[in-house]
């Protein structure tokens, strides 16, 4: 496995156009693909600790399971026995929230490398994490940091998702994360700068639709905007989440249900976009399996409605 000396070595450049002729994800007809040639999988939910008794008991007939990356990126012990039942009976795809793609500070290599083995090993048919940076020299924030929103931005997360995407062999999905501040230096709008990273970089779009939601009310821009701008044929994947509402403005704690609203912005993406694999994330206030489930078999029902109403290319009806 070849890795950051042997980059180094050769030159960013030169080890591009290696690695942009020989991974798998710049085939011939790559472009030409709907979705970049990704499957939809359905309705999925997060596979999370406090559901693990219940999912390996019960065995539930949920389209995938989405996993956190850090949670299995080991060298064994029970992690790796977990993933292995997993795997036994579920579709799966990755995310992850350690990659930094935003930072100035290099590329993790070692980080990466455990990555790839872990896709080799899942089989996920893409990798996702967020647009943002999370760590300085010497230091982790672990929080998802905003971005200035400027063209040199652009060019320097677009380079880092070249190259990390062609290491691993696989679509790379950026995540828009919910915001709380912004740059006075940003000459973009959110969306133009998602649009951008994704087309310059030639990689996917993770639409967090509750993350439109938490920083439209933020900042007081019009949701509907963001996601009619969105390139079509770059989202791979959407998340749904609950948030908490504290008035002067919404944080983004995915620990309640999906709101009305959030609903709403989902039915308008999927008929603009058609329908796409969509994750369902509840990560505090933990409620039972079925509950969380229930969102999916929600976000299920509205995909069909979607489809059976529109009928465009693209949106064929995915049983639940």
């Amino acid at each position: 496995m070849q890795g950051a000396g042997w980059l180094q070595g050769r030159g960013l450049q030169g080890g591009l156009s290696f690695l942009e002729s020989n991974a798998l994800v710049t085939t011939s007809n790559h472009a030409r693909l709907p979705r970049l040639g990704l499957p939809d999988l359905g309705c999925g939910v997060g596979f999370r600790i406090p559901h693990y008794a219940h999912v390996f008991e019960n065995k539930p007939a949920v389209d995938f399971l989405e996993l956190i990356s850090e949670n299995f990126l080991v060298d064994g012990g029970l992690p790796l026995k977990n993933l292995d039942r997993v795997l036994a009976e579920w579709r799966v795809v990755q995310h992850g929230v350690s990659l930094g793609i935003g930072a100035s500070t290099p590329l993790d290599w070692e980080y990466l490398r455990r990555l790839k083995a872990l896709t080799r090993h899942t089989q996920t048919p893409w990798v996702t994490d967020h647009l943002c940076w999370t760590r300085v020299p010497g230091a982790d924030l672990h929080d998802l940091m905003p971005l200035p929103y400027t063209e040199e931005a652009v060019r320097h997360v677009a380079e880092r998702v070249r190259i990390v995407q062609d290491f691993l062999e696989l679509t790379v999905g950026l995540e828009n994360t919910s915001s709380y501040l912004t740059y006075r230096a940003s000459t973009l709008t959110e969306w133009d700068f998602l649009s951008a990273v994704a087309n310059e970089a030639d990689c996917g779009i993770l639409l967090d639709v509750n993350n439109v939601y938490v920083s439209a009310y933020n900042h007081g821009f019009d949701a509907i905007t963001y996601l009619d701008a969105i390139p079509k044929n770059r989202v791979v994947q959407i998340h749904l989440a609950g948030h908490t509402n504290k008035g002067a403005y919404i944080l983004d704690t995915h620990s309640d249900f999906v709101v009305d609203r959030v609903w709403e912005l989902y039915r308008h993406a999927l008929q603009r976009l058609g329908s796409i694999s969509t994750l369902i994330e509840w990560d505090s206030e933990i409620p039972d399996f079925d509950t969380v489930w229930g969102e999916a078999k929600k976000a299920a029902a509205i995909r069909n409605e979607v489809a059976r109403t529109v009928g465009t290319e693209g949106q064929d009806e995915h049983p639940t």
